[in-house]
């Protein structure tokens, strides 16, 4: 793709970028060659606005690793090896790492993630598609995976947490903020978030889990330890706990809302050692196993 210098100005492009867009470039170039010569100049928010404004490409691109100090790509990047970025990776199509990423900055991919190792950005991930990654992830500023998501290990979010389909989390899930999840979670270890945690479908989780403001699901959970929150808790259908049920003070726990109350019973049983404080709504199954 030939990007002209009438494309460039016609998306209105900063007075300072534009004339140092003109003084290299002259009458435009090559759409990747432009972002290239743009981040060797240390031009790399110029890069990403490029990129934001005429769109990912089919180009794919090979290499046996990444060391630099930012990567701004319109297609789809292979990389064999690992990841290494002082700065910000921006890629406008899928990303694929046989090893790991360490970014300094954000982590933004068009579409797919795919990390055969540990994903880790100290800034922000943004995944349009899936991201699959067989170690762990960790972000310390937001996270948003459009697809699904699966990692091996631990996912820990220093910042809000979005995800717009299932997710499959080996270990612990950590968020430090607001946590969404559009489908299901299902979890090996433990669920721990900062601030609400809000689930449209259910969550299974291997250990306990925790929400320091709500807990709303909008089918039922089930977990191998305790289900508590300092808030409420609501669920559309059934609440299953190895340990206890804890809803904060002054507040209760809400079973079968996504149901009606005459199948209660069969689809909205509450099941713990001991019957939780607060039980509002829901069929007290007794303990597990009786």
């Amino acid at each position: 793709m030939v990007l002209t210098k009438s494309f460039v100005r016609a998306k209105r492009p900063c007075t300072d970028g534009f004339r140092w867009f003109v003084r290299q470039f002259n009458e435009g170039g090559n759409y990747q060659e432009l972002l290239d010569t743009m981040v060797a100049a240390g031009r790399v928010g110029d890069a990403c606005w490029l990129l934001e404004q005429f769109g990912a490409t089919g180009e794919v691109r090979v290499v046996d690793s990444i060391d630099a100090d930012a990567i701004v790509f319109a297609g789809t990047l292979e990389v064999r090896g690992n990841v290494e970025v002082e700065g910000k990776v921006h890629v406008g199509r899928s990303l694929r790492v046989g090893g790991g990423v360490r970014v300094t900055d954000d982590l933004i991919v068009g579409e797919d993630l795919r990390v055969a190792g540990n994903v880790r950005a100290d800034g922000r991930i943004d995944v349009g598609g899936d991201l699959r990654a067989d170690w762990g992830v960790e972000s310390a500023g937001d996270l948003r995976c459009a697809g699904k998501l699966r990692c091996g290990w631990d996912l820990r979010c220093g910042g809000r947490l979005q995800l717009g389909s299932s997710a499959f989390i080996g270990l612990d899930l950590h968020s430090e903020a607001e946590a969404h999840c559009a489908k299901s979670l299902h979890v090996g270890g433990d669920v721990i978030a900062a601030a609400s945690l809000r689930v449209d479908q259910g969550i299974v989780a291997g250990g306990s889990i925790h929400g320091a403001l709500h807990l709303e699901v909008g089918w039922g959970i089930k977990a191998g330890g305790l289900i508590s929150a300092s808030g409420a808790i609501r669920a559309g259908e059934s609440l299953y706990a190895g340990e206890a049920i804890r809803a904060g003070a002054g507040y209760g726990v809400f079973a079968g809302l996504g149901v009606q109350v005459d199948a209660w019973e069969s689809c909205a049983r509450v099941s713990a050692p001991c019957k939780p404080d607060g039980l509002m709504s829901g069929w007290w199954a007794g303990p597990p196993g009786s």
